[in-house]
C-alpha cells in the first residue's frame, strides 16, 4: 500500500480522535504507542496536508454575508437578519428586536407604521422593552383602523403604545382602513382629519411596512376591491394592503375603497423598512424587493437565503 496514503490515514485517524472525539493527546498516544509531542505533531501535520480544516464562526458574520449579497443584487441598502428561534413566537420577537435596533441605527425621527402580526408583536417587545432615548419625535399610522378586534390591526392603539415607549409624539388616524364603498372613501379623504395625516405622510423620513403573503383564499374586502384583478395578474404578497406580483408589480384598481397611504408618497419615503415575520415566504419577499420600494430589510437569515439560492 501507498505509504503517503497511509500516513494520511493514520493522521486522518489522530485527528478524528482529538477533534470529534475529544480525546486527549495523553490518551491517543499511550492508545498508539507513541509520544504526545508525536501526537501533537501529528495534529500540526494534518492541518497543513489539509486534511483538518479549522472553520471560525464569528457571530454576525453569515447574516453580513447575506445582507451584502442582497444589497448588490437588489435595491436594499441595509438590514438586519436574524437566526431562527425556537418557534415563531421566539423568531418574531428577534425580528421585533432587530427592526427597533434598525430604527436606533438609522437615527429615526418621523415614523410611519403599518400593521400585520409582526408589527403587533414588535409592540409587545417594545412594552417590555422600552426605548426612552429613542431618537423618534413623532409616529402616525401608514393605514387606517380594521373593524377586526385583532391587536395587530388596530393602527391606532399601535401608533399610542409605541410612542408611549419611544419618547415621541403619537398622531392618529380616525378613519376605517375598509370603508363601505369608494364612495365614502372619497367623503372620508376630503376631511380635515385627513388632510392632517396626509401632511404627516408627507414628512416621513422613514416607514415601517409589513411584508405578507397572498392568501390563497381572498377575504370578501380584496375582491370588492379588485374583482378578479388579483388572481388575474397573479397576485403573491402584500405591503399594508396593497398587492403585488411576483415581478414587483403593484396591483391597483380603480374601485380600491382602502384609506392608506398613497403608493407615490410612500415611493417618495427616504427609508422604508419591509419587516418579515417568520411565516413569510420567498415568494411573497422576492416581488416586494422587484418593487424597488424598500431601503432596508428585517427578515430570517434562512429566508434571506433561501431567496438568494
Amino acid at each position: 500500500m501507498d505509504l503517503t496514503l497511509e500516513r494520511q490515514k493514520k493522521l486522518a485517524y489522530v485527528a478524528k480522535r482529538y477533534y470529534l472525539e475529544d480525546q486527549k493527546q495523553s490518551d491517543i498516544a499511550q492508545e498508539l504507542g507513541v509520544s504526545r509531542p508525536l501526537v501533537s505533531r501529528m495534529l500540526s501535520e494534518a492541518r497543513e496536508l489539509g486534511i483538518v480544516e479549522i472553520t471560525i464562526h464569528e457571530p454576525g458574520a453569515r447574516e453580513a454575508r447575506l445582507l451584502e449579497r442582497l444589497r448588490l443584487s437588489s435595491s436594499i441598502r441595509d438590514g438586519v437578519l436574524v437566526e431562527d428561534g425556537a418557534n415563531d413566537d421566539a423568531t418574531n420577537r428577534l425580528l421585533s428586536q432587530g427592526a427597533v435596533e434598525l430604527l436606533r441605527r438609522l437615527g429615526v425621527r418621523r415614523l410611519g407604521v403599518g400593521w400585520g402580526y409582526l408589527i403587533g408583536q414588535l409592540v409587545s417587545w417594545l412594552e417590555e422593552n422600552p426605548q426612552p432615548s429613542s431618537t423618534i419625535t413623532d409616529i402616525c399610522p401608514l393605514v387606517g383602523n380594521a373593524s377586526i378586534p385583532a391587536r395587530n390591526y388596530q393602527s391606532n392603539e399601535n401608533v399610542r403604545l409605541m410612542a408611549q415607549q419611544m419618547g415621541a409624539a403619537p398622531h392618529f388616524l380616525y378613519l376605517p382602513a375598509l370603508p363601505d364603498s369608494l364612495e365614502e372613501k372619497q367623503v372620508l379623504c376630503s376631511t380635515e382629519v385627513y388632510r392632517q395625516i396626509h401632511q404627516r405622510w408627507e414628512e416621513l423620513d422613514t416607514a415601517l411596512v409589513n411584508i405578507g403573503d397572498y392568501p390563497s383564499s381572498p377575504d370578501f374586502a380584496s375582491l370588492v376591491r379588485y374583482g378578479s384583478l388579483l388572481q388575474r395578474q397573479r397576485a403573491c404578497g402584500r405591503m399594508l394592503i396593497y398587492y403585488f406580483n411576483e415581478d414587483g408589480f403593484v396591483i391597483q384598481s380603480e374601485q380600491d375603497f382602502a384609506i392608506q397611504i398613497p403608493i407615490d408618497i410612500l415611493k417618495r419615503c427616504p427609508n422604508i423598512i419591509g419587516v418579515c415575520s417568520a411565516n413569510t415566504s420567498a415568494k411573497a419577499l422576492r416581488g416586494a424587493l422587484k418593487s424597488g420600494f424598500f431601503t432596508h430589510i428585517a427578515a430570517r437569515a434562512d429566508l434571506i437565503k433561501t431567496l438568494l439560492e
